[in-house]
């Protein structure tokens, strides 16, 4: 794997990115954790309130690493946290289907928005990371 080479702006992009997941992740085990329920489909097998405690742990760990590391593995984080947030957006669903009401997305409108949000989660960790420059020149 090549190692990828990050603009200032990226760098920001990356900070920004790595300390919002630390946030959301906190979230997760703390002020926000009723409101994350409310994403978990009800075809998970396990207990809400676990995978929620669960995904808080990742997410911090997926933060603090996308803040840390450097150099190839900076890029495979990218990857890697693209690939969460394509994981997670059943969830995303889930809320926009069953009209569930949580992290003040009390409308239709506003639960299918946050839906074309996802996209640009996702470019945004490709991006910061310099994943997207490895992928395109690894073909």
């Amino acid at each position: 794997m090549l190692q990828p080479y990050t603009t200032t702006l990226q760098n920001v992009t990356r900070g920004l990115l790595g300390t919002f997941m630390v946030v959301a992740g906190t979230g997760h085990l703390t002020f926000a954790r009723q409101d994350f329920q409310a994403q978990v489909p009800d075809s998970v097998p396990e207990d809400k309130d676990t995978v929620v405690l669960q995904s808080g742990v990742l997410e911090i760990a997926l933060g603090l690493a996308l803040l840390l590391l450097k150099g190839k593995n900076r890029a495979r984080m990218g990857m890697g946290l693209a690939a969460f947030y394509v994981a997670v957006f059943p969830g995303n669903v889930h809320q926009y289907t069953h009209h569930i009401s949580a992290f003040g997305l009390d409308t239709d409108a506003k639960r299918l928005a946050r839906l074309f949000f996802q996209p640009v989660l996702i470019g945004a960790a490709l991006y910061s990371t310099g994943a997207l420059t490895v992928l395109q020149k690894s073909k």
